[in-house]
């Protein structure tokens, strides 16, 4: 019987065109992939900074693994935290201007794990209605009661914070730049707010660390934000960093509260010390290779022009997040499968990682590509454009 229902779940989805497929990767992240045995000039790493194969980083990662090995072997709190592991929260801790920093495996992680810790029965959960589904999840999961607020919408926050009841404790989170849409939050609003009530704010940077702020301090460097305006922020290290795993930066007293508290961290091995090690060496190249976020917005603002300038319904992004809005999954599947055709790999976005009647092709940059790629880009969404209006 359950088979029979998967298999009509299945069905169901490949119908609506929402069925996901993975491509198979062979070769490293760069503007030029091997992809399911073809050449494809791609757009949709998240590798802003092209330092996912920076040559720095993977000799880094070699030589680290020679000395620590391949796995960690253990959490954290058992035997599994090098002193690699402890360099790079230092390190971190430094970038943001922050106390102390705290490694996870993975984003998914750090979002649930903290936001469990910091609320329970009776206290509230505040989230922005696009938050990525990790924080929403955590919110989910949490004894708390959790309610969303309209996207970017301070004045609904407000609302919602005054109707919580007296005496209780508030967490508001938000994504910093938003994953599907490379909008910002209005975080120096927010973070007001937030003061007004006695909430405190968690922040989610992990599309903006390493490519917003000064030196690739993030959006909360960006927006002049400090530990006190926002306690708890986390970012990842998988996208600009080019590594793996996350990290949650804040007061000495919010570390030491999660080393103690927070599950998935207590509970799960820790990340390999040579990608700790390729991390630090990434925070170097950041400082050392400072024209890598420079590139990148000139890259955007050569996209956004040249998209503009052929019709293309942009969405409000100034970030290497540019979504092409394209309406119904269909639609957005068949483009991207055009542009496929064309040597380019775009892709499809749909519900429910975006709302219905929002499907998108999700364009991203890297400082890797350089202008002929994005001319390219926009000469291939051209084409298909020229071909839909002489249909």
């Amino acid at each position: 019987m359950k088979k029979i229902i998967l298999s009509r779940h299945l069905q169901a989805k490949q119908s609506q065109g929402l069925y996901r497929r993975r491509r198979l990767l062979s070769s490293p992240q760069q503007p030029l992939i091997e992809v399911d045995g073809k050449s494809l000039l791609g757009f949709c790493s998240n590798d802003y900074l092209g330092l996912a194969n920076h040559p720095r980083v993977v000799a880094a990662f070699k030589q680290a693994a020679d000395r620590y090995g391949v796995g960690s072997g253990a959490a954290h709190l058992v035997i599994g935290h090098s002193e690699v592991h402890h360099r790079l929260e230092e390190a971190l801790a430094e970038k943001t201007g922050r106390d102390r920093a705290l490694l996870f495996s993975s984003g998914y992680m750090a979002n649930v794990g903290v936001i469990n810790a910091l609320v329970d029965k009776g206290d509230y959960v505040f989230e922005d209605k696009l938050n990525h589904a990790s924080l929403l999840d955590g919110g989910f999961v949490s004894k708390a009661t959790c309610q969303r607020y309209f996207h970017n919408d301070v004045s609904n926050l407000e609302k919602k914070l005054q109707s919580a009841d007296e005496g209780s404790s508030a967490l508001v989170v938000t994504d910093a730049v938003f994953s599907m849409d490379g909008d910002v939050a209005p975080l120096t609003d927010i973070s007001s707010v937030c003061e007004k009530y006695n909430a405190m704010l968690m922040v989610d940077d992990a599309h903006g660390f390493g490519v917003l702020g000064t030196g690739g301090a993030g959006t909360l460097n960006a927006q002049g934000l400090t530990q006190d305006d926002v306690p708890v922020l986390m970012a990842t290290l998988g996208k600009a960093m080019g590594t793996a795993g996350a990290f949650i930066a804040g007061s000495d007293d919010l570390i030491e509260y999660l080393i103690q508290e927070a599950r998935t961290y207590i509970y799960t091995t820790a990340m390999p010390p040579a990608i700790a090690a390729a991390t630090l060496e990434s925070l170097r190249v950041l400082d050392d290779e400072s024209w890598r976020q420079d590139r990148l917005q000139q890259l955007i603002k050569r996209f956004r022009d040249g998209a503009s300038a052929i019709g293309l319904s942009l969405m409000a992004s100034d970030t290497a997040i540019q979504p092409v809005l394209i309406g119904e999954p269909e639609q957005a599947l068949d483009m991207s499968f055009r542009l496929q055709q064309l040597g380019l790999l775009v892709t499809a976005i749909r519900p429910p990682t975006v709302p219905k009647g929002t499907a998108r092709l999700r364009v991203t940059l890297s400082a890797e590509h350089s202008d002929d790629n994005v001319d390219q880009l926009l000469e291939g969404f051209a084409s298909l454009q020229a071909g839909k209006f002489n249909s």
